[in-house]
């Protein structure tokens, strides 16, 4: 998977969950799924259409009602969902809102080495300013990223680095998605 497809995947909320819990076998029917992820009715039905437009899931043809259709994963989606369980697998609990938010996934891709602030941005042609800056930010705050101060350049210039949970997850996502 390119970089572009994986901001683009992460883009809605509850992507990620949906595509782990459909790999770790969940049924893929609207309640099941709506369980399993925690997700409210809305934010799911916005979060399946977004992965039904990137071709990762398709609805189920023949199968479930009309009201409450059954979905499964492409072949396509098949790969996003290993990679999505695999990162939902080393993320505990209580972590599992900061993999929701659009840009974390991302960033902690990009913090597969140490880096500063603008080789990530340079690797995440998309993000703004003021949204890095946030989500490292967050991120620094749960222990998921470290900051340091390369004392040396001039002018001194902070240095980044994925840590703890945040390690675990970038180093997962890290080798699956290339970022060319």
């Amino acid at each position: 998977m390119d970089i572009g497809t994986f901001v683009n995947t992460t883009s809605r909320a509850w992507a990620i969950p949906i595509l782990a819990n459909l790999h770790a076998g969940i049924a893929g029917r609207q309640a099941p799924l709506l369980a399993a992820t925690g997700a409210s009715r809305t934010a799911f039905a916005q979060s399946v259409e977004h992965l039904i437009s990137m071709e990762l899931l398709e609805r189920n043809p023949g199968y479930g009602h009309p009201l409450r259709p059954e979905f499964r994963l492409t072949q396509l989606g098949v790969s996003a969902a290993a990679i999505a369980n695999n990162i939902q697998s080393v993320t505990a609990e209580e972590d599992q809102d900061l993999l929701r938010r659009s840009w974390t996934l991302p960033v902690l891709t990009a913090l597969h080495r140490p880096s500063h602030f603008n080789d990530i941005k340079r690797n995440l042609r998309t993000i703004t300013d003021r949204a890095l800056s946030q989500s490292l930010k967050t991120m620094e705050v749960r222990s998921w990223v470290l900051r340091s101060v390369d004392k040396a350049a001039r002018p001194p210039r902070s240095i980044y680095c994925a840590v703890n949970t945040g390690g675990l997850i970038s180093s997962v996502a890290a080798s699956e998605v290339s970022f060319f």
